[in-house]
């Protein structure tokens, strides 16, 4: 008893609890990936999976060192972000400015979200041929089709953050005399920041779908562009480069927006698991 007090005590001067480390938690989660992958080799090296739908790792890494050092991948990719970031911005800034409109004003609600609710349900590639026929194949009508899909998480979540502000706040920001902007500022924007960070996030997500969907379909340039291609002439490395290529962007992306999000929610008090 008199140990556990010890440690106790000890944990609470220097601020670290008694658990592993970071190394060892980073080792246990590298583990399931790491003997998923042993398996996909020793299986494919003696040839009980087939190699033409589903090429060693091995392979895979020969195809990314190649296709990195001719500067294909390299060139593909940049116009790829270029593409969905684009997207998102023109998408994302748009959901949260209509946002912010319609979670402050019940008219601007009543005028707009009905319409937007009902473009939000039609699907992407549904307006693919449409937005090709508008704007043709060159960067509009890709840079659009990422937007539909970036507008409504932010649209959505900054809405619902704004609306779920406490009223209370509101009784309290009249009685220190607080003007509707300085209200906006002050008191609604900060309070629907965790919904317009959830928002931006799986708007960042929804912005590399719709790039693929824009580059499978037609394009000739690009990572999508780049599997299409492979799948044409039966390359599969080079399309799981493009899949592992498209992950790797994706989680860099939201670990930006993560921390973002933390620096941003410093004073929040969350459960940490």
């Amino acid at each position: 008893m008199a140990e556990r007090t010890v440690a106790a005590g000890n944990a609470g001067r220097t601020g670290r609890p008694d658990g592993p480390g970071k190394v060892v938690i980073a080792g246990l989660g590298l583990l399931l990936p790491a003997g998923v992958l042993i398996l996909w080799q020793i299986l494919g090296h003696y040839g009980v999976i087939s190699e033409m739908l589903f090429p060693t790792p091995y392979t895979i890494v020969q195809s990314f060192i190649t296709l990195a050092s001719t500067g294909d991948l390299w060139s593909n990719l940049r116009i790829s972000v270029v593409r969905a970031l684009s997207g998102f911005l023109l998408g994302g800034g748009l959901g949260l400015f209509f946002g912010i409109l319609v979670g402050l004003f019940r008219r601007s609600e009543k005028l707009l979200d009905p319409s937007l609710q009902m473009i939000r349900m039609i699907p992407s590639l549904a307006v693919v041929p449409l937005f090709i026929l508008w704007f043709g194949i060159g960067e509009e009508s890709k840079v659009l089709l990422i937007a539909k899909g970036a507008f409504f998480p932010v649209y959505i979540n900054t809405f619902m953050g704004i609306r779920g502000t406490d009223n209370k706040l509101f009784e309290v920001a009249r009685v220190l005399g607080f003007s509707r902007g300085k209200q906006i500022v002050r008191l609604v924007l900060p309070a629907a920041v965790p919904n317009i960070m959830l928002g931006v996030r799986l708007s960042l997500g929804l912005s590399w779908l719709g790039l693929v969907v824009a580059e499978l379909i037609a394009s000739t340039s690009g990572i999508g562009y780049m599997m299409s291609d492979a799948r044409q002439f039966a390359d599969t490395p080079v399309v799981f480069v493009g899949i592992i290529v498209f992950a790797a962007v994706g989680l860099l992306s939201d670990t930006i927006v993560r921390l973002i999000e933390q620096r941003l929610l410093r004073w929040r008090d969350s459960y940490q698991g």
